[in-house]
């Protein structure tokens, strides 16, 4: 499949492994996808202001990923997020939802550790980041919408496409942004 990425397409990729390593994450999320998208520009043609996206992101991070329909949801059963949020953080210190998972230790890591070695990632970035199933179906569905407007190569429009066809943190920010599938694609494929 990434035979048919367009070099931007691909630089957005490696580009989202750096935003995750660079966030300490665990993991490869949409978010990170998005996030580099912004860094390449790629909104710009849309007139997104990138602070103001990525600190909706860091926001949604804060409240432990929890989309505003999920606050709305629990606002319903009479839980206000933004009050638990505020009390976790006063015990356990402000942004501790947004903290990265922990890293699991392997045999190896523990064995370098006893040995007094480094790790594998001693800051250069070297080490691997998977990507979350989420993710995963982002980078499929930038394929389908691809073979979909019958184009031969998978761009970041496609990639900006599949984001916004999936529900979740990404597709919400970019919405309350006033980025929609329809204008995207009205904006970015002419």
């Amino acid at each position: 499949m990434f035979e048919r990425f367009t070099r931007e397409a691909r630089s957005t990729v490696t580009g989202a492994v750096a935003e995750a390593r660079q966030a300490r994450a665990a993991t490869v999320t949409e978010e990170h996808l998005l996030l580099s998208l912004l860094a390449l520009g790629a909104l710009d043609p849309l007139g997104v202001d990138r602070a103001a996206v990525a600190a909706d992101l860091a926001a949604a991070r804060r409240r432990g990923g929890m989309s505003r329909a999920d606050e709305e949801a629990l606002a319903g059963l009479g839980i206000d997020l933004t009050e638990i949020v505020s009390r976790i953080e006063e015990t356990h210190g402000e942004g501790v939802l947004a903290a990265p998972a922990p890293r699991r230790r392997t045999l190896g890591s523990s064995l370098r550790s006893a040995l007094g070695r480094a790790e594998a990632d001693d800051g250069g970035g070297s080490r691997h980041v998977p990507f979350t199933e989420g993710s995963k179906k982002v980078l499929e569905q930038s394929l389908r919408i691809a073979l979909g407007r019958k184009d031969r190569h998978i761009g970041t429009l496609h990639l900006l496409l599949a984001l916004l066809s999936r529900p979740g943190t990404a597709s919400e920010v970019l919405t309350d942004h006033g980025i929609t599938y329809a204008t995207a694609e009205a904006r970015l494929a002419a």
